[in-house]
């Protein structure tokens, strides 16, 4: 299979994967060859990527560190969960936490079992499925990229739970941000962004009072917007004043952020949200761990079409878990000219590097 924007998708491609709504229903299934009005309905709905079967990737398969299935259910419980306290204060919040927190930490432990299945790094998360409510995705992205960087950091297994539940809930006090601020198209003024920024410390009043739920989870909450020199939120803490949760949190969300569609932008592929987090190294974000963090994420997804610096053209095929920027590559194209598909292992070629991905489709 093959992973396309679907700003190239055309009529007559057939998907290798089903695409769902955030109710769990199938909105085209898998071997659907595509008509224009698919095409146009696609663009349309917020999906950004798709897997399509074509000649050259028969025996690409794709394994996401979720399911479909798994992802929907998770989703729709954070989804009852957060909404539950909408309409409370900070106390009668706190104890609706506890009343969810078991619930939660159940799904926690789940993506644990999950990551320790896992043989490969893990792939793309953002694809193929069509959720409405971005808050409640995204916390479920963030916590599998944070659990996947805390478990390359040997954190044992009962870290892992406390790092993941404040992953889930780090964004919990986002439910008291107005929708029309957290959904606007446009630049935020300088008051909507203070508004905003207030979510952290709901969160971190709602987590600190559940009795049920510790207090490095609130601090998550608290914390996971602060950087390194100081220029974050709320506190404005610096270097060893965050904790360290916060600081693995922090590139995880930053890094789902970038890499989801949002109504203001297109999501980025993860390599261009690996790029985003080195431009703040160290002044930002902590470099040794973006730099694990590299290699826990396929940074060219399996499937994903790529151009070379020699004017050659391919799909990533398999990741190469020695170099993480060099992978398996089925070369399709040669400076234009369509030849007879053979594989290339990118890494014993120190010369030839990566310089686009997401190329048209051939």
């Amino acid at each position: 299979m093959r992973l396309v924007s679907t700003s190239m998708l055309r009529e007559g491609i057939e998907l290798a994967k089903p695409i769902y709504d955030g109710k769990g229903r199938v909105l085209v299934q898998r071997n659907v060859k595509l008509t224009n009005r698919m095409v146009n309905r696609l663009k349309s709905s917020g999906i950004t990527y798709v897997y399509m079967r074509d000649k050259f990737t028969e025996d690409i398969l794709i394994t996401p560190p979720i399911s479909a299935e798994e992802r929907l259910d998770a989703v729709n419980k954070i989804k009852t969960s957060f909404q539950s306290i909408e309409s409370k204060d900070i106390k009668n919040a706190s104890h609706l936490m506890d009343a969810a927190s078991e619930q939660m930490n159940d799904i926690v432990k789940g993506l644990i079992g999950n990551l320790y299945e896992q043989e490969e790094v893990m792939h793309y998360l953002s694809d193929l499925l069509i959720i409405d409510d971005y808050v409640f995705n995204h916390s479920l992205n963030v916590t599998i990229y944070t659990l996947a960087l805390a478990k390359e950091l040997r954190y044992n297994k009962k870290d892992l739970q406390v790092i993941g539940l404040g992953s889930l809930l780090h964004d919990i006090g986002k439910v008291y941000i107005p929708q029309e601020i957290l959904n606007k198209e446009g630049k935020l003024t300088d008051t909507e962004f203070q508004i905003v920024k207030a979510h952290t410390e709901y969160g971190f009043e709602i987590l600190r009072k559940s009795h049920s739920i510790p207090l490095l989870v609130a601090h998550c909450a608290f914390q996971h917007h602060e950087r390194l020199d100081g220029s974050g939120y709320p506190r404005g803490l610096k270097e060893d004043k965050i904790h360290p949760y916060a600081k693995i949190l922090g590139i995880a969300d930053v890094f789902d952020a970038v890499t989801s569609n949002r109504v203001y932008r297109k999501a980025m592929l993860p390599h261009e949200g690996i790029e985003i987090l080195y431009q703040g190294a160290d002044s930002k974000f902590d470099k040794k761990l973006i730099d694990i963090f590299k290699r826990t994420v396929a940074i060219y997804p399996n499937g994903v079409t790529v151009g070379l610096s020699d004017g050659r053209k391919g799909i990533v095929i398999k990741q190469n878990h020695r170099y993480d920027v060099n992978p398996f590559i089925r070369i399709i194209e040669d400076n234009g000219e369509t030849v007879q598909p053979y594989d290339l292992d990118l890494s014993a070629y120190p010369n030839i590097t990566i310089i686009q991905a997401h190329q048209p489709l051939i």
